[in-house]
């Protein structure tokens, strides 16, 4: 059960910030309700903010051999697009239940505003983030105007839809373990690194991280 939330009223979306370790099935089943009630036309769209204790999700695509080693934590078959990546804590998510029939009912265009708010996002703290047609997720390659050796992963996106209604969405790494990433080939993706802004040298309150996150959210999805 989701405790301790706060309710954030926008015009057209609803928000929900979770304070507590949301377990993934329980999120997952919150989620396909979600959906079913805002295809009835019964509840309004939603995002929502929250983190997972210690996983790994495996999407439609995933590949054993995209395990480097046994894990050491649980790992969830999800039903969203994508492959394999890393939750727990440190970590921002965020899951976008979004009626695309009141937008544009196209899912590239839905995952270029995801990625937009991202890019956005971090660019309020001092990181420039870039997204790649041939590699899925958030890449940073410049930290306060110094350009990296070699490009970065800091989000990963996975979304799933029914009836023009998205759910599911992207992660964001503020603070998390990254070593849990190296047992892993996240997103089947082997030649590059994962990051975060702690990483990268940055300090960032997830409050603050919130509110840019949300000011973006409301911007890009109500445009």
């Amino acid at each position: 059960m989701v405790k301790k939330v706060k309710n954030i009223k926008s015009n057209l979306i609803q928000t929900i910030i979770s304070n507590k370790y949301i377990n993934y099935p329980y999120a997952l089943g919150f989620m396909e309700n979600r959906v079913k009630k805002i295809i009835d036309d019964n509840e309004s769209e939603l995002i929502w903010l929250l983190s997972h204790p210690d996983i790994y999700t495996c999407g439609n695509t995933s590949k054993k051999e995209d395990f480097i080693s046994k894990p050491s934590i649980p790992v969830y078959k999800t039903n969203r697009g994508g492959q394999i990546t890393y939750h727990g804590p440190g970590q921002r998510i965020v899951y976008f239940m979004i009626d695309l029939k009141k937008r544009k009912k196209d899912i590239k265009y839905f995952i270029k505003i995801i990625e937009t708010i991202a890019i956005q996002t971090l660019k309020e703290f001092d990181v420039i983030a870039e997204s790649r047609k041939n590699r899925i997720g958030i890449w940073v390659t410049k930290v306060k105007n110094k350009k990296l050796n070699q490009e970065k992963k800091i989000g990963s996106i996975g979304i799933r839809l029914k009836k023009w209604v998205t759910y599911h969405g992207i992660s964001l790494n503020i603070n998390p373990n990254l070593n849990f990433f190296k047992n892993i080939n996240p997103c089947g993706i082997t030649d590059y690194e994962v990051t975060s802004l702690k990483d990268l040298g940055l300090n960032v309150n997830i409050n603050d991280f919130d509110k840019v996150l949300l000011y973006n959210s409301r911007k890009f999805l109500n445009s």
